[in-house]
C-alpha cells in the first residue's frame, strides 16, 4: 500500500500545529526530541563561532534555536516557520531576544544564494511535500563551506508502527537522506543516529527525531539540481471535506507517536539493563 500520509502537506500541517503548538514543548518534546538530543545534534552543526549568520527553518517554538544562541549571537540567527501559533511561543522566549523570526516556506525561501553559514532544520522535513527541493533551497541559501544540518525521524521497520507512521507524515530511510543531500549537491554527507535515552537502541518502531544529517556547501551559487514544479500549489483551493479527513485521521495516526515513547519509557524501566528492548 502506498503511503498516505495525510499530513505531509502544508495547509492541513499548518492546522496541525496550530492544534499542538499549545502544549508543544512541555507535552510533545520531552518524548520524542530531548534537551540532549538538540545538543548532539548541533556539535555536528559545527557552531564554533559566534559571528557565524545561522537559519532555523522550521523552527517553530524556537526549541532548536535556544540552543543556537548559546553558541551564536542572537542578532545572526533567523528562525523561519510557516505556522504563525508555533512563532508566537517562540517569541515569548527571552532567550531569542534578537533574534530574526519571521514566517515562510521551507521550500522556497526568501533569502538570496551564498547568504547563511549554518542551516539547521529541527522537525520539519516529515511536513514537506516535496523533501528534496527543501534540502536543495538549503543548499542554495548557504555559503561556501557552509554547514547544514537537517535533524528528523526515520522510518520504522515494526508494521504497525510503519504503518501510523506512512498515515501521518513522511518516515524517511536514512539512505533516503543521504541520497537528498547528495542529488542537491552536498558533500562530505554524514549521517548519525540520535534518541531518547530510554530507547536504548530499539529502532523497529521508528522515531519522530531519530537521525542528524549534516553535508558541506563547497561551490558558490544555487544546487547543480534542477527540478520541476512544486508538488504542492498552496494557492490553489483544497476540497474542505478532503481536507478535514487528511486532519482529522492524519491527527489520529499521529497519536500513535505519542504513546510509543510511554511504552519504551515504561520497558526501558522493566527490561534489565543490557537487554535488548
Amino acid at each position: 500500500m502506498a503511503p498516505a500520509r495525510l499530513i505531509q502537506h502544508k495547509k492541513e500541517a499548518l492546522w496541525f500545529y496550530s492544534l499542538i503548538s499549545i502544549g508543544y514543548d512541555e507535552v510533545f518534546n520531552p518524548g520524542q526530541y530531548t534537551d540532549d538530543m538538540r545538543d548532539v545534534s548541533l556539535v555536528h552543526a559545527d557552531l564554533h563561532s559566534r559571528s557565524l549568520k545561522v537559519v532555523d527553518v522550521g523552527g517553530g517554538t524556537g526549541f532548536t534555536t535556544v540552543g543556537i544562541v548559546r553558541y551564536v549571537d542572537p542578532e545572526n540567527v533567523t528562525i523561519l516557520d510557516q505556522s504563525p501559533d508555533q512563532l508566537k511561543k517562540a517569541r515569548r522566549k527571552k532567550a531569542l531576544n534578537g533574534v530574526t523570526i519571521m514566517e515562510g516556506d521551507a521550500e522556497d525561501l526568501p533569502f538570496p544564494a551564498d547568504t547563511f553559514d549554518r542551516y539547521v532544520s529541527a522537525g520539519s522535513i516529515e511536513y514537506w511535500p516535496d523533501p528534496q527541493r527543501g534540502i536543495k533551497e538549503a543548499y542554495r541559501v548557504l555559503n561556501v563551506g557552509g554547514v547544514a544540518c537537517m535533524i528528523g525521524p526515520v522510518r520504522p521497520t515494526f508494521w504497525l508502527s510503519r504503518f501510523f507512521a506512512d498515515m501521518w507524515m513522511l518516515f524517511p530511510t536514512e539512505e533516503e537522506y543521504i541520497e537528498w543531500f547528495e542529488r542537491a549537491g552536498f558533500k562530505d554527507v554524514k549521517l548519525n543516529r540520535i534518541g531518547p535515552k530510554w530507547y536504548r537502541g530499539a529502532r523497529r518502531h521508528g522515531l519522530v527525531i531519530g537521525c542528524c544529517v549534516t553535508g558541506v556547501k563547497r561551490e558558490s551559487g544555487d544546487s547543480p539540481l534542477k527540478l520541476g514544479p512544486k508538488a504542492e500549489d498552496v494557492s490553489k483551493p483544497v476540497n474542505p471535506i478532503v481536507f478535514l479527513f487528511r486532519f482529522l485521521v492524519g491527527t489520529i495516526c499521529a497519536t500513535y507517536f505519542f504513546l510509543v515513547p510511554i511504552y519504551m519509557w515504561i520497558k526501558d524501566k522493566i527490561v534489565p539493563g543490557g537487554r535488548p528492548i
